[in-house]
């Protein structure tokens, strides 16, 4: 009985860390077609912070992993935040279109991606504190 929260909790964690690699990811591949300046750095940052966090995702436990989680859940949040500000009022003085390379992509990945951390971080936070 206690095989089957076991497994659906690592598979979260597994889909946890995807959504946390392609958003990453669709930043560095910003950076390397074209996105410079003090935007591409930032990018940078934004896929190392992604690549950090999918990996503690999968590779932590116990307290640990509580806050891997929910630091991954923030962070989803706020760089789907960032680029739902930059596409309406602006952000750092930078106003995006939905024309954008991978805007809409990057959108739909990022809101999923929010969902789905939402409900691992939920899980990770009720397991038993011997787990």
């Amino acid at each position: 009985m206690t095989d089957r929260p076991s497994r659906a909790l690592w598979i979260m964690r597994i889909l946890s860390a995807l959504f946390l690699l392609a958003a990453g990811g669709i930043h560095l591949y910003l950076v390397f077609n074209g996105v410079g300046g003090m935007l591409g750095v930032l990018f940078t940052l934004n896929f190392v912070a992604g690549l950090v966090l999918a990996v503690a995702v999968v590779a932590l436990r116990g307290r640990l992993l509580q806050i891997a989680t929910v630091l991954g859940l923030l962070f989803l949040v706020a760089t789907l935040g960032a680029l739902l500000l930059a596409l309406t009022v602006g952000l750092f003085g930078i106003r995006s279109t939905w024309d954008f390379t991978l805007v809409p992509e990057t959108v739909a990945i990022e809101t999923v991606g929010v969902v789905v951390l939402a409900v691992t971080t939920a899980m990770v936070l009720r397991m038993p504190r011997s787990a």
